[in-house]
């Protein structure tokens, strides 16, 4: 298509376009109307969902089709609302557990995206794991910045990964980016 067949399509196929990021707006309003009353539960919720980030890439990079990122984040999300309903164990231990058999599996038996990029998405895990891990760990005060930085940091890494093309599809990139600077941001300048 031409460039100035693009540019007759007007402000309409624009809005379009940028589908994720409408998405991943009304994802961080409905995060946002959550407040922040309870600072610890706050840090705990989103300090857990800095586990899920990392680990979405992880399970996208072992079964190597970008095209399940969605599908993958569906699952992901009825994961979190059952173990939720069962409130049997932590988020945190599952996701753990889930990201530990991702390690070993894809370590022993490599992934189709190659060594390279499963080392880098495991490194990803291994450190937004921490930062989560930590903020979890310590004072809520200290574990909202911490638990900002996983989410800024992680929006960091969804636009390395959009720009490069890599592992995840491009518009779950564009709005997990947009999600997660929204939510870093609210966690640093909100009250």
């Amino acid at each position: 298509m031409t460039e100035v067949a693009r540019e007759r399509r007007g402000p309409l196929w624009t809005l379009l376009r940028r589908w994720p990021t409408a998405v991943a707006l009304a994802a961080a309003a409905l995060i946002w109307s959550g407040g922040m009353e309870d600072l610890a539960d706050t840090v705990s919720g989103l300090g857990e969902a800095v586990l899920l980030l990392p680990l979405e890439y992880l399970i996208l990079d072992r079964i190597g089709r970008r095209g399940a990122s969605w599908p993958v984040v569906g699952a992901m999300v009825a994961v979190v609302v059952a173990v939720d309903l069962l409130d049997a164990v932590p988020l945190s231990g599952v996701v753990v557990a889930m990201a530990l058999v991702l390690l070993v599996w894809g370590a022993v038996g490599g992934t189709p995206n190659g060594r390279g990029s499963f080392r880098l998405q495991a490194a990803g895990m291994l450190g937004f794991g921490a930062i989560a891990l930590v903020a979890l760990a310590v004072d809520p005060d200290v574990g909202r910045y911490l638990v900002a930085a996983g989410w800024l940091l992680h929006g960091a890494w969804d636009a390395v990964h959009l720009k490069l093309d890599k592992v995840v599809s491009r518009s779950y990139a564009e709005a997990c980016g947009v999600v997660d600077v929204a939510v870093g941001a609210m966690l640093l300048f909100l009250p």
